[in-house]
């Protein structure tokens, strides 16, 4: 009956209802450690199918959850009733007021793509999460969220004008200031929304009532403060007394996490763009107690941020790709810092700033280290601080930072005393708790490490938020700072402000949705705190065996469960970085590593099959995988979903079988050997419309394709010919010969060959297939066979350090990446990845130790854009291409800011991938080509890539080394 109904409901929706299991499990969880399974997600188009949804909650007496990017850290978004997904369709920047200096908008537009659109309007909203590239307006809102800037910028009630809502039934308001008159007249409407003003006077306007409230409510200087309802902040209004000349409701809704009613517009107060100079002075200390010390005196300047990371968070940050190279500016091994932000609009104020504030700080003499950021530094700072979060995730094994007792904010002169009381209460729980983020703001995100599968510490995270909870009403601080009561605070709201005024909050929801489906069991009657827990408590972890190795992480599951659910996947193709390709084209939560990590945990803890992996669901939510390894490098937990899947593959394969077409794209390189026999027969067939179509059609392959073609050609005849040529004065060097150089990009082979040996190197050449194209199709079995074979080789250059420098990332880094999970033998992999290099890595060294120089290469001039392979970005970097092609000295080299060029290796050619493989293209990577000269040389150093590029906008790429060819004298 219940999937009759919602079937029903289904067919008279614009938008969408999906009430699948998988989109069930995705949904299910949210970046906090709570997992509630919903009936169903809808993805509304507008206001009608807000009101049918609305309805239909009332008549089936069930929640409606309201949901943006779902990055919330107290579990506001996870419910048992229906997730109301606005991220989809309601994404809209409606209107620009630059007279009024206001923004209207959809609550599913993005906070940092919104600035970016504000900026020629000289105007942005100034509260910044450390999500602000993926959350959304509307969650901004529903939390009250703040950011790194709140001492400056404020809170996001502060910056919201007016909301358009649908209430409980139906009824559709806009809420906004109001004069005492306005507010007395909406009183007598005849509506849901006059008895709501009617019963918010009648409540507020009671003299008790306001003593209640200033007595028991947080100290009014913590401009961070969300908990329960800000009933408080309605009683500056003259209409109950107060000092100011209007009231908006707003104030109310905003934090209300969604549970008064459910908002459809919002229209924005913008500030102007702050100073373009900026500076950092990011202070180091060997204690957390002298640098907590420092934060009321700095305060004392013009400081736009006041930011602060401890140890466990720095440590964190050694272990991520990403992040590494954003540690430049630590000295020795600080306990903690604080990062200290400063902006003007001329060079001679930021210096007096500096100045001064180092004045203070050395006045104090608590610090051993004060590091100076400029503008671009100070960013790569920030980036650290913000990905502190998702490091959190980094922690191997069960026992996590837990968010709980996270979001604590007291005045910042009570900071000091404060954190002094929460470590002795950690250290009576034997805890090392994290501290990290907002202490200019008096908030810092306190964690405690626990093992929520654990009995005893589920009793403990429970026993510690208590305590902590009765520490910060001590200080009359606020328990939920920014993040918002959800779930894991709303028990804590009676003891927080007191039973008289939380019978009152209970009241105020009544009024605005007296049948409770506005996000039930949050803020108030809320749901049990350490219930509904992501993981069964005291489950016996499942035996899964795998083939590749993920002891790593201790086994694949945990691997999965690293994902904490922060949503940094979610950002779209307008910030920077690649993660996820299929994301930035669909928008669907699937496509992002935080889906399919989700789901691979969802059913590999809840399979009673033999074989765990042997399900449709997964295979659905790996389809659009395109193994990029962007998420191995950006996510901050370094959720490897490109090894994940590989893994899936080969279990599901294994128990379903293995497709024709699988096999002909991981055999790939046996047909090509084959093919270059009869190179010239073949390479007809393939561009044959005729019998090349047939070919296509009967593989699975996207008719719109090109088909690469293949050569048959002595690469060691042509080195020992070449090699008479000129004279070898450096060190001796492996040129690998991969599957792509072998039988399909020969003339990249010969390039390389003449090129190394004109720069006096002594080159020997090592062929071999990477296994990359089985790896990628899940034939795991073949890949380690090659990967052994080929360790075997490998180890004697590595003994040798005789380096080893290959064309194709894709095949070269898998010496360094997915052969360590190949064999238990970590010292001869990891030896064998050190001495592994694309060429371009190598020729950067050589060129940076002054090996190389200009004077070999041409003086013409030219200009070049290029285009970096997915992997490389991952594992390696661009810049080493760009040092490369800079070296001919009037070359003009910039990087295309693209993602995955949407190719994938065999993703692009299937015939059910490829609209999302131009998709994808399209973003970024193909408008960028187009917009070049003629003249101008497109660089690419992927086979995949060259071949994308040139199906996309018809224009051939090159490999760096072929450019560099060219330019050789």
């Amino acid at each position: 009956m219940e999937t009759l109904r919602l079937e029903k409901l289904r067919e008279s929706l614009k938008g969408e209802l999906r009430i699948d299991t998988l989109s069930k499990a995705l949904y299910a969880t949210d970046a906090s450690v709570y997992r509630k399974t919903p009936l169903g997600v809808a993805f509304p188009k507008g206001t009608s199918d807000i009101k049918k949804l609305i309805l239909f909650a009332q008549e089936n007496n069930i929640g409606l959850i309201p949901r943006t990017a779902g990055t919330s850290l107290a579990g506001q978004c996870v419910g048992d009733g229906l997730v109301v997904d606005v991220s989809v369709h309601l994404n809209q920047i409606l209107s620009v007021d630059q007279e009024k200096m206001q923004v209207t908008v959809q609550p599913g537009v993005i906070r940092d793509e919104l600035n970016s659109y504000l900026e020629p309007y000289g105007l942005f909203f100034g509260p910044n999460t450390s999500t602000a590239n993926r959350c959304m307006i509307g969650g901004m809102v529903g939390n009250n969220s703040s950011g790194t800037t709140s001492i400056r910028y404020g809170v996001t009630r502060e910056f919201t004008a007016s909301l358009k809502a649908v209430l409980s039934n139906g009824e559709e308001v806009e809420f906004k200031a109001l004069t005492s008159d306005e507010f007395i007249a909406k009183t007598k409407l005849n509506s849901l929304e006059g008895s709501i003003y009617k019963n918010l006077y009648e409540e507020l306007s009671n003299k008790d009532t306001q003593e209640e409230i200033i007595s028991e409510f947080p100290k009014p200087q913590i401009h961070r403060r969300n908990t329960g309802y800000a009933i408080d902040m309605l009683l500056k209004s003259d209409v109950f007394g107060g000092p100011e000349k209007h009231i908006n409701v707003c104030e109310l809704l905003s934090g209300s996490e969604g549970t008064l009613a459910f908002t459809t517009e919002i229209t924005l107060q913008l500030a102007k763009l702050p100073p373009k100079l900026s500076a950092m002075v990011v202070t180091h200390y060997h204690t957390l107690e002298d640098c907590l010390m420092d934060v009321v005196p700095t305060m004392q300047h013009n400081l736009h941020t006041c930011e602060m990371m401890d140890k466990t968070i720095l440590d964190c940050t050694k272990n991520n790709r990403e992040q590494l190279k954003n540690r430049f500016f630590v000295s020795g091994d600080p306990a903690a810092l604080l990062m200290l932000e400063v902006k003007s609009d001329t060079e001679e104020d930021l210096k007096a700033q500096i100045d001064a504030l180092l004045n203070t700080i050395n006045a104090s003499g608590l610090s051993y280290a004060n590091a100076i950021l400029n503008n671009e530094e100070g960013k790569m700072a920030a980036e650290l601080r913000k990905a502190g979060l998702g490091l959190l995730g980094n922690i191997v094994g069960d026992m996590k930072a837990v968010a709980c007792i996270e979001d604590t904010a007291v005045a910042v002169e009570d900071l000091n005393d404060f954190i002094g009381e929460f470590s002795q209460i950690m250290a009576g729980y034997q805890q090392n708790a994290v501290y990290y983020a907002h202490a200019g703001a008096g908030e810092l995100h306190l964690r405690p490490i626990l093992n929520l599968k654990k009995s005893e510490d589920v009793e403990l995270f429970r026993a510690i938020t208590t305590d902590v909870a009765k520490l910060t009403k001590k200080y009359k601080g606020s328990f939920s700072g920014e993040h918002g009561d959800g779930i894991v605070r709303a028990e804590f709201i009676p003891l927080m402000i007191g039973d008289k005024n939380y019978q009152l909050l209970k009241r105020v929801k009544s009024y605005f949705d007296p049948k409770n489906i506005f996000n039930p069991g949050k803020i108030v009657d809320a749901f049990p705190m350490d219930e509904s827990l992501r993981y069964e408590i005291n489950r016996t972890e499942p035996e899964i065996k795998t083939l590749l190795d993920f002891s790593d992480s201790e086994g694949i599951l945990k691997a999965a469960e690293k994902c904490n659910g922060s949503g940094d996947c979610r950002k779209t193709h307008h910030s920077a970085g690649g993660m996820c390709p299929s994301y930035h084209a669909t928008k669907n939560e699937k496509d992002t590593t935080r889906g399919r990590a989700n789901a691979l945990r969802e059913f590999l803890t809840t399979s009673d099959a033999a074989n765990k992996f042997n399900q449709k669901e997964l295979k659905e939510v790996f389809d659009f995988c395109l193994s990029c390894k962007a998420c191995a490098s950006e996510c901050p937990s370094n959720v490897d979903i490109a090894t994940l899947k590989a893994e899936f593959l080969y279990q599901y394969q294994e128990e379903n079988g293995y497709s024709l077409r699988s096999k002909l794209f991981a055999h790939n390189t046996k047909l090509n050997k084959i093919g270059s026999k009869l190179s010239g027969l073949t390479n007809a067939i393939y561009n044959s419309e005729t019998l090349g179509g047939l070919l296509k059609k009967s593989s699975g392959v996207a008719k719109e394709r090109s088909m690469p073609n293949v050569y048959n050609f002595n690469f060691n005849k042509h080195l020992e010919k070449t090699r008479l040529e000129y004279v070898t004065s450096k060190k001796s060097i492996v040129l690998y010969i991969d599957e792509f150089t072998q039988y399909m990009d020969i003339e990249l082979g010969k390039d390389a060959i003449n090129v190394l040996l004109k720069l006096g190197y002594d080159v020997q050449l090592f062929f071999a297939e990477s296994g990359r194209t089985y790896i990628s199709k899940g034939f795991l079995k073949q890949a380690k066979k090659i990967a052994l074979d080929n360790i075997d080789k490998l180890k004697v250059y590595a003994a040798k350090n005789i380096p080893v420098v290959g064309l194709e990332p894709s095949a070269v880094l898998t010496f360094r990446d997915e052969y360590k999970r190949f064999t238990e033998d970590k010292e001869t992999t990891n030896a064998i990845a050190a001495n592994a290099f694309i060429i371009e890595e190598f020729l950067a060294s050589e060129i940076k130790n002054g090996v190389i120089t200009a004077d070999l290469f041409t003086k013409e001039s030219k200009k070049i854009k290029i285009h970096g392979h997915c992997h490389q970005k991952a594992l390696s970097n661009q810049k080493v291409t760009f040092d490369i092609l800079n070296l001919p000295e009037n070359y003009e080299v910039t990087i295309i800011t693209s993602g995955c060029c949407g190719m994938a290796g065999s993703f692009g050619y299937e015939k059910e991938h490829y609209e999302v493989s131009m998709q994808i293209g399209e973003l970024k990577l193909f408008p960028a080509v187009r917009k070049a000269s003629e003249e101008t040389i497109i660089s690419a150093n992927g086979t995949s890539c060259r071949h994308q590029i040139y199906d996309g906008t018809k224009r051939q790429a090159k490999h760096p080394i072929s450019i560099l060819n060219e330019a050789l004298l």
